[in-house]
Parts: structure tokens; sequence; C-alpha cells
């Protein structure tokens, strides 16, 4: 009997781990995916796929996308990473206040979305010229220090999948092939902090760290600054960032046992 307990718990969990695998193939894709696409991106049989997607349709967990079969991720799950992405916020905010203070610097919160970064929540610092950025506006990994900062965290074969070889230059400063981006990528490697040095715009630094929410998706925190008030200063606020990313990793820890 206990046998046969631990078999079923082995197996509960597997079409657990099955479901969330199919529910990461349909982010972003909202025209859907058939059933036989999902087999094939998850590298399961059809029949299997099949059975987990009605069960995840009985849910509201993803829904059909046409009437030919295609299914998309549904409005129970769009709640649920809503409601996630909002708490992450929260409690990421006392720690990005924290840093801006230390520093009195903006303080920049983002997650990645595919090829690009989207702001999620800013802390405007207290000096009379800063760099301030809109929540909800969009920028490229390969130009800046909190999208380097998470291109690090991948293999140098998986940056070249997701982004290319070559990148458009925003300054005279970008690095547009990715020979020279993997070179600026070993060094975040080896500190744990990436930068920009006006790669992204002429007279804005910044450094960044990368870390996971509580789903275990890319976020990334950055400390955009002034030219003139950044040089000089890096080192100090590399540390404050590498400070304050393993005291909201251990907070994150805490909130998951």
């Amino acid at each position: 009997m206990s046998d046969r307990l631990v078999v079923n718990g082995k197996n509960r969990v597997q079409v657990i781990a099955r479901a969330a695998t199919i529910l990461r193939a349909l982010e972003e894709e909202n025209a859907g995916l058939s059933l036989g696409q999902i087999a094939q991106r998850v590298k399961l049989a059809r029949s299997t796929v099949q059975r987990i997607v009605a069960a995840l349709e009985s849910e509201k967990l993803v829904i059909a996308a046409t009437p030919n079969g295609r299914v998309r991720l549904g409005p129970a799950i769009l709640r649920l990473a809503a409601s996630v992405r909002s708490d992450f916020v929260a409690l990421a905010r006392p720690y990005l206040e924290r840093l801006s203070e230390d520093l009195r610097e903006t303080v920049d919160l983002s997650t990645v979305k595919k090829d690009h970064l989207v702001f999620i929540d800013q802390v405007i610092g207290s000096q009379r010229l800063r760099t301030v950025s809109a929540v909800g506006e969009t920028f490229p990994l390969y130009c800046t220090a909190n999208g380097k900062a998470y291109l690090a965290q991948l293999s140098d074969a998986a940056i070249e999948k997701l982004i290319g070889r070559v990148y458009e230059s925003r300054t005279p400063r970008t690095l547009v092939r990715l020979d020279a981006l993997l070179k600026d990528i070993a060094a975040v490697r080896r500190t744990g902090v990436a930068y920009d040095r006006e790669e992204h715009t002429l007279g804005i630094c910044a450094a960044g760290v990368a870390l996971r929410d509580p789903l275990g998706n890319a976020v990334a925190i950055s400390v955009p600054v002034p030219t003139q008030r950044f040089n000089g200063r890096e080192g100090m606020i590399a540390e404050r960032l590498i400070a304050t990313k393993h005291a909201l990793e251990e907070r994150i820890r805490s909130t998951m046992t």
C-alpha cells in the first residue's frame, strides 16, 4: 500500500511538472498553439498533452483561442500571474527604497519578456539631476545594465539564440556585435554586476543585478546615473546593489518556506 502511494505521489508531481511546462509553452502566444505544436515544444505525446490540456481547460487555466483547436492561457492563470507580480513588486519595494535613499539615486525594477525588459517599478532618486523612465517602458537587453545582468545567467549559445549576433547602435558606445558583448558578459559572470556605460543613452550610465522572483521569473534591479556622477562611484554602487540583491533573495526564500 505504501509503495503504491509513493508511486502515485510521484505520478502526481510529474503531471504537475508537465502542466507547468505546457503553461510556459503558451506564454506570449496570444494566438494560441495547437495540441500538436504544444506536444512538439514540450516533447510529450500528443495524447498526453490532450489529457493535461483538458484538465487545464476545466480550471480555466487555458481556453480555446480559435475554433480549430488552438488554446492559449486563460483568465485564471492571468489573474494569478497579475497577483503574483503585484505581490512581488510590493515585496521588493522597501529594498528599492532603501537602496535609493542610500545612494540618492533612482532605482529601477524590471522583468524580462523574451528579448527585452519591461520596467515594473521605480523609486526616483533625490538628486536634482536624475534619470527617470516610465513604468511599463521597454528596453533592449544587449545595451542596458539590467539586460546584461540577465543575459549573464544564460549560456553563450542561449544568448545568441535569443538576441542574435548583430545589434542596433543606440550610441557610439553600444556593443553591436555578439563577440564584443560576450566579452562584457564574461566579466558580469565573474563579478555579478553588469554595467551600461552610455551604451543605451549618451550621458547615462547604469549598474544592474539579476535575480528570480518567487515563481522563477527573471527580474533585475538597476541604478541609472548621469555619467558625471557615475564615474568613480561605480564600485560603491555595485557593492550596494549586490547587498540589496542578497537581502531580497533571502526575503524571497523566507516567503517560500
